[in-house]
């Protein structure tokens, strides 16, 4: 069991990457290589509420709040660190398939409308000054809450005809997820300034190798 106590007394959230361009693909790519090794960016449910925080779904004190009910309640955070874990899993391959032009598998379907089901479960409309809003009911105060808005975004994704703009790093052994909102539809790398200069650095020492040879 990964360890569920930690202080959230930093004023600023602890660093991410969100490159992704939706909550969704951010969510995704807490996992993957892009480091050159396998990375893991969720050991324990404390990081995904970190992330949160990070992503802008939770704020300081909404991550503050669930850390310590994480700590009251371990059995409870394991299991939404579980769900996360599966839904992650679930969004990776359902995206990465769609990029690629590959099969969906109705499981990861399923594992999305679990949580989907959940979520909507938690949604309400409310007016604001300038008409309505979606707002979440007990939003950083339920252990699960942060899932909500991830299965939301996924949702919207899926239905709003952009999937053609999905897209997989091209990097080496990165595998990252993001939506190519290029004028062009051109980009390639999750971030220019660590996937696109590693292929540059190559791509140079390649050519200098082939010269001196």
């Amino acid at each position: 069991m990964p360890n569920l106590v930690r202080t959230m007394g930093a004023r600023t959230p602890p660093r991410f990457d969100l490159v992704g361009g939706r909550l969704c693909l951010d969510f995704c790519n807490t996992h993957g290589s892009r480091s050159g090794a396998p990375e893991e960016r969720f050991p324990s449910y404390p990081d995904v509420v970190s992330w949160a925080w990070r992503a802008g779904v939770l704020n300081a004190e909404e991550a503050a709040r669930l850390d310590r009910l994480a700590t009251r309640n371990p059995t409870g955070a394991l299991a939404v660190w579980e769900r996360a874990l599966k839904l992650r899993s679930a969004l990776q391959g359902l995206f990465t398939a769609i990029a690629l032009g590959k099969r969906v598998r109705p499981a990861w379907l399923e594992a999305l409308n679990e949580e989907l089901a959940s979520a909507m479960a938690r949604s309400q409309v409310l007016p604001t000054d300038s008409g309505f809003t979606w707002v979440w009911a007990q939003g950083g105060k339920a252990l699960d809450s942060m899932l909500w808005p991830v299965a939301r975004s996924a949702a919207d994704l899926l239905t709003e005809g952009l999937l053609s703009s999905i897209r997989v790093c091209e990097g080496r052994d990165c595998g990252w997820l993001f939506l190519d909102t290029s004028r062009n539809r051109t980009r390639r790398w999750c971030d220019m300034k660590i996937c696109g200069n590693r292929a540059k650095a190559r791509r140079h020492h390649e050519r200098t190798k082939a010269g001196a040879a």
